[in-house]
């Protein structure tokens, strides 16, 4: 399924300050100095609101911004030319976006929304002041990159070596842990708009072997999934079937 969506125009509106960003009062993310935080405020220049099924970026298309997720769900993928995809993340609030496209001067895969979808953006040349001007802020740059990376071996882990419901369990794992940090569960249940296409084409799974799959978690009693709503009835059952361990890199940088 490759998006016909074309990349979003952006915003010049700017809403929210830096200084009265809502996520920075959630402890999985770490506080900005002063200095830190002024220059992010400077460094920033709008937000940008899609609706759910924008095309953020396009695979093999030059980009001029970065992003920080402000609030909403995205998820990113490489596609076939015959329009088989592998999605390789889901994108949640706090999520920086676009660094790819920085380096190589194209993007290296698509980015989507899930759902209505606010963005903060950041002008991609003024990136080298980040680095020379604010080290500490570089360091996080490049520890959010080192993120990336461990979230990609886990998931060709997971595609090369767990076994079908394994996978289930662990990205079902991941997400509501993810979910739970940003304060996005209530009564161990979340929303999420990810439907079974989504997983299958996460997991490397066919439609029918993601359903038999969730069929599975639901007989045992681990989850339930209606009307978007994510529950995690047994949550050390889930992680059990995951063999999964929390990274423990708490708290985290945001830009």
């Amino acid at each position: 399924m490759v998006s016909t969506q074309k990349p979003a125009k952006h915003a010049s509106v700017r809403e929210i300050s830096c200084h009265d960003c809502p996520l920075r009062g959630l402890k999985i993310f770490r506080d900005f100095t002063p200095a830190e935080l002024e220059f992010v405020d400077t460094f920033k220049t709008g937000e940008l609101k899609l609706k759910a099924g924008a095309t953020l970026l396009h695979e093999g298309d030059a980009s001029d911004y970065l992003y920080t997720l402000l609030s909403g769900w995205m998820f990113r993928y490489k596609s076939l030319p015959d329009g088989r995809r592998q999605i390789l993340k889901f994108v949640l609030p706090g999520d920086f976006v676009g660094l790819q496209a920085s380096v190589f001067h194209e993007a290296q895969h698509t980015v989507e929304t899930l759902s209505d979808a606010v963005l903060c953006v950041f002008p991609r040349k003024k990136l080298w002041s980040l680095y020379s001007g604010q080290p500490g802020l570089g360091f996080d740059v490049t520890w959010l990159a080192a993120r990336e990376e461990k979230m990609l071996d886990d998931n060709l882990l997971s595609i090369g070596r767990r076994t079908a419901i394994e996978r289930m369990a662990y990205l079902i794992m991941h997400l509501y842990r993810r979910a739970k940090e940003l304060k996005l569960v209530e009564d161990m249940a979340f929303f999420t708009p990810i439907n079974q296409q989504h997983l299958a084409d996460t997991l490397g799974l066919s439609l029918v072997h993601t359903n038999k799959t969730l069929r599975k978690l639901y007989d045992r009693d681990i989850i339930t999934w209606r009307d978007k709503v994510l529950t995690v009835k047994n949550e050390a059952g889930l992680a059990a079937i995951a063999k999964y361990e929390a990274d423990g890199s708490s708290p985290r940088p945001i830009i």
